[in-house]
């Protein structure tokens, strides 16, 4: 099939990528939403900037945080170990959260690194408290260490703004 023949048809995304056709809205009303998705998906926000990184990033309505430790402002690292450390961690990801439009809510993934993998069912069940209703997907694996010797480092993917955000029945 030609470009030509391919004017009046509908194309599915996977034809139109293979066929390096766009795929262009059928009305005005359509291709106006479309060109504003588009430049919502396209902006980037960073966050939070630091001498070496950014607190988060905001890329359309997904908010990549970096990863968070058990800290207090001001006093450094919690002490206690891997339970106390773990609920001032995920405090920590839900201020930022909030200060970036978002909540623990819309929460879609989090990555956990543990210095030591032994401390994994201690933090998993301290982590669960944090997402009663909805569990994102979540991988945890052991690292050598971690900045200022933490035992726990959790980082996060959350939506920002989508409706109906937060309002699933859990997962896993």
């Amino acid at each position: 099939m030609t470009r030509k023949q391919l004017s009046g048809t509908t194309l599915t995304l996977g034809a139109a990528l293979a066929l390096g056709t766009a795929l262009v809205p059928a009305t005005p009303l359509a291709a106006q939403e479309h060109a504003q998705m588009s430049e919502m998906m396209h902006s980037v926000e960073y966050f939070g900037r630091g001498s070496n990184f950014s607190e988060a990033v905001r890329v359309g309505n997904v908010l990549y945080l970096s990863g968070k430790l058990g800290t207090v402002p001001g006093e450094g690292l919690v002490e206690g170990g891997i339970i106390p450390e773990t609920e001032q961690t995920m405090r920590n990801i839900g201020d930022a959260l909030e200060r970036y439009g978002s909540s623990l809510d819309e929460v879609v993934k989090c990555t956990v690194f543990l210095a030591d993998i032994a401390d994994f069912q201690d933090m998993t069940r301290t982590y669960r408290e944090f997402f009663p209703n909805n569990r994102p997907a979540r991988s945890a694996l052991g690292v050598g260490g971690l900045v200022l010797d933490a035992r726990v480092e959790i980082e996060c993917i959350a939506t920002v703004g989508l409706p109906g955000g937060g309002d699933g029945d859990g997962g896993s």
